[in-house]
């Protein structure tokens, strides 16, 4: 006589809260001006100015833009904001920076808004592997968000969990 095998994780009440469902979609863009710059250095105002009003801004429509300088130039604070005032009325979001940081911030504002009251008083299981580039803070702050409302608290996948937090 076979024993029936059951799948225990399917019939568990743990909830799967999977960051990659969250990623915002769109086109991801690196704007960097070391070549707007004098021998990629030094910012000279006219013709940076210049090259600011030539650009064609319209090619930034819906993306997610992180500004950044590869040299190892100084530019101005005024400089990144003079080409947020020409990339704001295109772009979802602007930020100086990486396309990393980009990410990091895309998430950190994601997770602030999300509402989590349907993860109230459940095991929920915060799963590690993602195809796509979700930032390690992402991950840290979904636990701080989680861990108010949940009964407990864990990191993985179903079948191989790290325990968190476990509401007393």
């Amino acid at each position: 006589m076979e024993k029936e095998i059951i799948n225990r994780v399917a019939q568990s009440k743990l909830v799967t809260f999977d960051l990659e469902e969250y990623y915002p979609e769109g086109r991801r863009v690196q704007l960097d001006i070391k070549d707007w710059l004098y021998e990629g250095l030094i910012l000279r105002e006219k013709e940076f100015r210049a090259t600011v009003n030539e650009h064609a801004w319209e090619n930034y429509q819906d993306a997610y833009v992180a500004i950044d300088c590869s040299s190892d130039a100084i530019v101005p604070g005024w400089a990144y904001m003079l080409l947020t005032t020409k990339l704001q009325p295109f772009a979802k979001k602007i930020v100086q920076g990486t396309l990393e940081q980009l990410e990091t911030s895309l998430y950190q504002d994601l997770i602030a808004s999300l509402e989590v009251s349907e993860f109230e008083g459940k095991p929920v299981i915060i799963k590690g592997c993602s195809k796509r580039p979700v930032p390690p803070n992402a991950f840290l702050w979904i636990t701080a968000k989680l861990q108010p409302v949940v009964k407990s608290l864990m990191y993985g996948e179903a079948c191989s969990s790290v325990p968190l937090f476990k509401k007393k």
